[in-house]
């Protein structure tokens, strides 16, 4: 980290989280998850992400765990990475866990850190509808939403609800239509985009 020196004897690694090889202004999709566990309709709301909005690549963040639920039964970060890691198979799908590194729940501190780490790339934040319905729960999302524009792809059974939900109200001034889904990655946070295309209807919670 700019700045910081590293503690004698101390790998430079804790105090800077390995990111995937990216390069200036290259278009990045962030999709942060428990992903316990891991399965098809993950990588299907990627690849729809990849196409749409034209992104050279998307990280896949496996957190240390959801503060919203439990985490007692929840795997290991390093079996979670594995099974996403098989999931993805997809040569612009990186699956990585800087919140492990950063000792951290909170996706608002995961992206602060992203943008001052990568200040010349161009993320997006990427959502499944399922999560915009509860995203007015997640700590500080009105700063998460000021930070980097956000995506959402639609889920079977969300739409209705979450489009009528806090967060979704209170952002709809900055919602865009999906027809500039090529430059949604251009555009000054807060921005919202609802991206439709193939759905799929696996949910972690369904496989637990």
């Amino acid at each position: 980290m700019k700045g910081k020196k590293a503690v004698t004897g101390q790998s430079t690694s804790l105090l800077m989280p390995l990111l995937p090889p990216h390069g200036r202004r290259q278009r990045i999709g962030i999709f942060g998850g428990s992903f316990n566990p891991p399965h098809a309709a993950h990588r299907l709301v990627s690849l729809t992400a990849l196409r749409r909005l034209k992104l050279d690549a998307v990280w896949w963040i496996v957190t240390p765990g959801n503060p919203l639920k439990d985490k007692r039964d929840l795997p290991s970060t390093e079996v979670r990475i594995a099974a996403a890691r098989r999931i993805a198979s997809h040569p612009k799908i990186h699956v990585i866990a800087i919140e492990e590194h950063l000792r951290s729940f909170y996706t608002y501190e995961l992206l602060a850190y992203l943008k001052q780490r990568s200040s010349m790339a161009r993320f997006v934040w990427i959502m499944g509808m399922d999560n915009l319905e509860g995203f007015h729960r997640w700590a500080r999302w009105q700063e998460i939403a000021a930070t980097f524009p956000i995506a959402v792809i639609d889920r079977p059974g969300s739409t209705h609800h979450a489009l009528r939900a806090p967060a979704a109200l209170a952002l709809e001034r900055f919602r865009l239509s999906e027809l500039k889904a090529s430059v949604l990655t251009d555009q000054p946070a807060p921005a919202l985009m609802v991206l439709h295309g193939p759905r799929s209807s696996l949910s972690s919670t369904a496989l637990r």
